[in-house]
């Protein structure tokens, strides 16, 4: 079965950045939703007509993958805003936050505490691969059509290469 939309395919890769750095590497294979919101445009593109088996190797600038670092997205908080036991690296929701804490922020946003200082935190709200040119190297495992659900949802539950 070649990869045409909908259908779902099942997918291993090693991500690496501009300086051929693995960032990550995936050998048990996941699934994604092709055409819908799973995967990234252009990934979604490279994919199609490709069957079982194919090799797609892709050079992603930071406009075609997770876009550019954006500082408005960088927000600071008071600590005690947040809750007890919080640590660097933690995601949090806006919308978990007390209403009116981050003006300017999307309500629907996931934060990383990206620092932690006595009086305040840096939230950061870009992707962590913002900014980032990056080298994918994926291979096709599986090729199947999509389930009634995932049709419907217009996904296989995986979002490794959503922007969102």
């Amino acid at each position: 079965m070649q990869i045409e939309f909908p259908c779902v395919v099942a997918l291993t890769w090693v991500l690496r950045d501009a300086q051929d750095e693995v960032l990550d590497e995936l050998s048990e294979p996941v699934e994604f939703f092709v055409g819908g919101g799973d995967l990234l445009p252009a990934i979604d593109a490279a994919l199609r007509g490709k069957a079982e088996g194919a090799r797609v190797q892709l050079a992603l600038e930071p406009e075609q993958a997770f876009g550019h670092y954006d500082e408005a997205l960088v927000f600071l908080l008071p600590r005690a805003a947040l809750p007890q036991g919080i640590e660097e690296g933690m995601l949090i929701e806006v919308s978990a936050l007390p209403a009116g804490a981050l003006p300017g922020a999307p309500p629907d946003a996931l934060l990383t505490i990206s620092d932690m200082y006595p009086q305040h935190v840096v939230l950061d709200g870009n992707h962590p691969l913002a900014g980032m040119a990056l080298r994918l190297d994926m291979r096709v495992r599986a090729v199947r059509a999509a389930t009634p659900e995932e049709l419907h949802q217009k996904s296989a539950g995986t979002g490794f290469f959503r922007l969102a």
